[in-house]
């Protein structure tokens, strides 16, 4: 038989794994983390775009990062779509 000590710390744990969870959640969908990416995103691409010396590196790199924003925008709606029409339990 399972002790009252013991189902206090399973669900202690289970709290602890449940407050983990909501943080990545907000994190995934946050605007900080997204416009941290189109920077990184920006970023890499220019200074690729300017090793293999692309003209404008920096103005071409904004065409592929704004492209990487709109899908970050659109993913909730096809997750969604998803989630309703396609996701089979």
């Amino acid at each position: 038989m399972v002790s009252l000590n013991e189902l206090e710390e399973e669900i202690k744990q289970i709290k602890q794994r449940n407050e983990r969870v909501e943080i990545d959640k907000a994190w995934e969908t946050s605007l900080t983390r997204k416009i941290l990416l189109i920077a990184f995103t920006y970023l890499a691409i220019g200074l690729y775009m300017n090793a293999v010396s692309i003209p404008n590196p920096w103005l071409n790199a904004v065409v592929p990062s704004v492209g990487f924003l709109l899908s970050t925008l659109t993913l909730s709606y096809f997750k969604e779509y998803w989630r309703k029409h396609i996701y089979k339990k």
